[in-house]
């Protein structure tokens, strides 16, 4: 082969190059490319629903009244979502969590074979109705530091339904309190 040929096929082979890298410059300047926009959907802002739960918290009735309308058979649908880190049995295993039976006046992170956290160590006292209703609406405001990654349950009918079910969770059942 000789140096003309090389130079053919180097030829052909820039040209192409330059064939490629024109078309690409030219259609940029035909087609202007649209901006993305706003990808998948917002996510909600903890700090905006803490602002909005304030008013809506004040609007809530109090918890003797919610727990005197509450269903523990709802309660018992609504706390599904609980069973995947907790179980509800007497003498039933810990999970991720421990197990809740007979958790209403039992002391806090005081359930035999389950390590706590820190905060929660450190929170102290025993469990009552209306301590168990600010810990499942916001478990992180409530003990700040604890590990339990579960959001909360902001409806406060739900919540009193979850505490009825609790109640039935027991061989002594502690009393709601009166209104």
């Amino acid at each position: 082969m000789d140096s003309f040929e090389l130079n053919k096929v180097a030829g052909a082979v820039l040209g192409t190059l330059l064939f490629a890298m024109g078309t690409g410059f030219l259609a940029e300047l035909i087609y202007k490319p649209k901006p993305a926009g706003d990808r998948g959907f917002p996510l909600p802002v903890a700090e905006a629903a803490a602002a909005g739960g304030g008013a809506e918290a004040a609007k809530e009735e109090p918890l003797p009244v919610r727990l005197a309308s509450a269903d523990a058979a709802k309660g018992q649908n609504a706390a599904k979502k609980c069973s995947a880190c907790h179980s509800f049995e007497k003498g039933g295993p810990n999970k991720v969590g421990p197990d809740l039976w007979g958790v209403v006046g039992r002391p806090k992170a005081s359930h035999e074979g389950f390590n706590y956290s820190a905060a929660m160590k450190a929170k102290g006292g025993s469990w009552t109705y209306e301590d168990l209703d600010h810990f499942i609406h916001a478990p992180k405001g409530f003990v700040q530091g604890t590990i339990m990654a579960f959001a909360g349950v902001p409806s406060g009918a739900e919540r009193a339904d979850i505490l009825a079910y609790l109640k039935t969770l027991s061989d002594q059942p502690v009393e709601f309190p009166k209104p």
